[in-house]
């Protein structure tokens, strides 16, 4: 599967912005999928994570309340609704994919990333 991720940009402390994650391929809905970011000179962190079928979600604690991971898998789309954004949630936001995955917040768990998307956030 190949991941398209989008809707990054520069907002200010407070705002909002909506990811989104378009995958290819006719298998969409059997990929567990998750967004990850990553700040300047620090690694990789777990967002969120969903379900294949969308029933389950869970997020990281420090998005929790103000981020929300959802998909559409008619349309093949991930998105993440991301609200009362902060400076710290400055990042390269990551969509990923992983098969057979129920969801899990561990990057080994997701053999599929896309290029990313950067959100920059001002105080």
């Amino acid at each position: 599967v190949q991941l398209q991720a989008s809707g990054g940009g520069l907002v200010q402390a407070g705002g909002s912005l909506r990811l989104s994650c378009a995958a290819s391929g006719r298998t969409f809905s059997s990929y567990g999928m998750g967004w990850f970011r990553q700040a300047p000179g620090k690694e990789r962190e777990f967002v969120a994570a969903i379900t294949r079928s969308g029933v389950s979600t869970i997020a990281a604690d420090s998005v929790k309340g103000r981020f929300t991971i959802s998909r559409d898998n008619a349309k093949n789309t991930v998105y993440l609704q991301m609200n009362s954004l902060k400076p710290e949630d400055t990042a390269v936001y990551y969509c990923a994919a992983g098969a057979g995955t129920a969801y899990s917040t561990r990057s080994s768990s997701y053999g599929y990333w896309g290029q990313g998307t950067l959100v920059t956030v001002s105080s």
